[in-house]
């Protein structure tokens, strides 16, 4: 894709607060698929959309899983803060997301439902801790069938903040960036 020509845009959802990386319960200041979704804006110049909630999760890791569950089992579709303006001008999106239960949170499919995405390039991130991307790539496609819908990215959470190269190398697999890119340090 001629990034030239093409509006790109990083929609992501992700939570700080208390969450489990590395075997433990640690507390985030920064989500991981937040870290991810800023180090492909940085790659690629997009702009950017954060998928929020009007109901916030709880902060405590263990009640905010049971509360995804929930919605999961009862697949819900929780009600969110913004939308895209002018979504009709992207041609390619980076949706990110982490990994709740083996597929995307609840509220990226309520993000998905909103728009039209026929004609559209879609490249799926995830953060996960060891369950990669589950069956979020097959959901993604039922929900958005007439849109292109490249080969996931799985970023384990608690490699996050290195995963610079593997960023690039997904970008170059499915030809986003042509070149290596290099990250200021």
């Amino acid at each position: 894709m001629n990034l030239k020509e093409a509006k790109i845009l990083v929609a992501y959802f992700s939570r700080a607060g208390n969450n489990y990386v590395n075997g433990r319960i640690t507390n985030l200041k920064e989500g991981n698929t937040e870290i991810a979704a800023n180090l492909i804006k940085e790659l690629t110049g997009s702009n950017m959309f954060r998928i929020e909630t009007v109901n916030s999760y709880p902060g405590d890791y263990t009640k905010a899983t049971e509360v995804a569950q929930q919605e999961l089992r009862t697949n819900a579709r929780p009600q969110l803060t913004g939308n895209v303006e002018d979504m009709d001008s992207y041609k390619m999106i980076f949706l990110g997301y982490p990994n709740w239960w083996g597929t995307m949170p609840m509220p990226v499919f309520t993000f998905l439902e909103e728009y039209n995405f026929s004609g559209k390039t879609i490249a799926p991130f995830c953060t996960h801790e060891g369950s990669g991307l589950g069956r979020s790539e097959k959901d993604l496609a039922k929900l958005c069938p007439k849109a292109t819908v490249e080969k996931g990215l799985a970023i384990r959470g608690g490699n996050v903040k290195n995963a610079q190269n593997e960023i690039s190398k997904w970008l170059r697999e499915i030809k986003i960036i042509e070149q290596q890119s290099h990250f200021n340090t």
